[in-house]
């Protein structure tokens, strides 16, 4: 109950978190007492925070869906997961300047492993649908892994 009262809270204040980028000045460095960044080509540290702000903000809701997704399906999220990881390394790589264009040649080798293993298991799902008198519900509840913790959860990826 609290686990999810935190993931509750921490989804909510995604608005608050994409907007953290308007403390961003709008110039080239910023410095701070932590660190200095350089834009260099994007040329606006507020610009480049934006962009960034973007593409980490829907990889946070993924992880959390991931990490709380209990159907047969939920490694098809790796997907997505990789391409915004890719994302956000394009996004700090300063010499690349068409972003977001060959990530699909990148994404090939993720690719190629989860979307057979999500088919093998939906055809094993549904080899045991005709073997058995179990309905889609009953036979995804089998499939489900449900570790008792959150560390148990990640452990299971690893």
């Amino acid at each position: 109950m609290i686990l999810g009262s935190i993931i509750a809270t921490l989804i909510s204040l995604t608005p608050y978190l994409f907007s953290l980028y308007e403390s961003v000045p709008v110039q080239r460095v910023w410095s701070t007492f932590l660190f200095t960044y350089d834009s260099s080509l994007w040329e606006d540290a507020n610009y480049a925070m934006w962009v960034f702000t973007g593409k980490i903000i829907p990889l946070f809701l993924l992880f959390i869906w991931f990490f709380t997704c209990r159907h047969w399906w939920y490694h098809s999220l790796l997907v997505p997961i990789a391409m915004y990881l890719f994302q956000i390394f394009q996004v700090f790589n300063a010499e690349n300047k068409f972003m977001d264009e060959f990530q699909l040649i990148y994404m090939i080798p993720v690719m190629a492993i989860i979307i057979p293993s999500i088919y093998l298991i939906r055809a094993r799902i549904f080899n045991k649908i005709n073997d058995a008198n179990k309905s889609l519900e009953e036979l995804e509840e089998e499939f489900k892994i449900s570790p008792k913790n959150f560390w148990n959860k990640i452990k299971q990826y690893f």
